[in-house]
């Protein structure tokens, strides 16, 4: 399965609900990232000027990443991605290693919010979290690069028949329960 919508949507909070109801591993990206920039690794060295100003980390890195946790034991039975794929040449890629391993997708759930509230939740989030990439100017800018770049995937995805739109406003109950009645449904026929 895949969770989409804008950074800050609530994909992080939703992809580890789904994962415990389902017993697979959430993957964010995002968290592998910012973990790597923690520990100040190879990889967080390389990924920390793109994130720092808001800008995707380029494909190249991110396929590395997602190739190889793909490629762990805990994700033979499923897995939830979160914040990936994010371009059309991520979404080719994530395909081949999916034919590679045997697995196709289910599901991509896009979680629908409000700009002006996805704003806000970063901003507060970043109070709380002391996260330095959570500026607004920031968090406006990966607004325009998510239209930009990854608006265009839910199309493809949604010509596949596996995307599910969810109203991503409201408690995390009352989302989550969206989500799993969405997942609950099984996947439309391609167009």
């Amino acid at each position: 399965m895949l969770i989409m919508g804008p950074p800050g949507a609530g994909k992080g909070t939703q992809a580890e609900l789904v994962a415990k109801r389902f017993a697979v591993p959430a993957i964010s990206t995002g968290d592998i990232f910012r973990s790597n920039i923690a520990n100040e690794t190879d990889l967080g060295r390389r990924v920390k000027p793109y994130l720092g100003p808001g800008l995707y980390v380029p494909d190249e890195l991110t396929n590395e990443v997602v190739r190889d946790r793909l490629s762990q034991a805990d994700v033979a039975d499923g897995f939830l991605l979160d914040g990936y794929p994010r371009t059309l040449a991520q979404v080719d890629f994530l395909d081949k290693v999916l034919a590679e391993q045997g697995h196709e997708l289910d599901h991509v759930i896009v979680l629908k919010v409000d700009v002006d509230e996805v704003v806000k939740r970063l901003h507060q989030r970043a109070l709380k979290e002391g996260r330095e990439d959570d500026t607004p100017e920031t968090i406006r800018k990966r607004q325009e690069v998510y239209l930009e770049q990854t608006d265009p995937l839910i199309a493809v995805y949604r010509e596949r028949g596996l995307v599910f739109e969810v109203d991503g406003l409201g408690s995390v109950e009352e989302v989550q329960r969206r989500v799993a009645d969405a997942i609950e449904q099984p996947p439309q026929p391609p167009n």
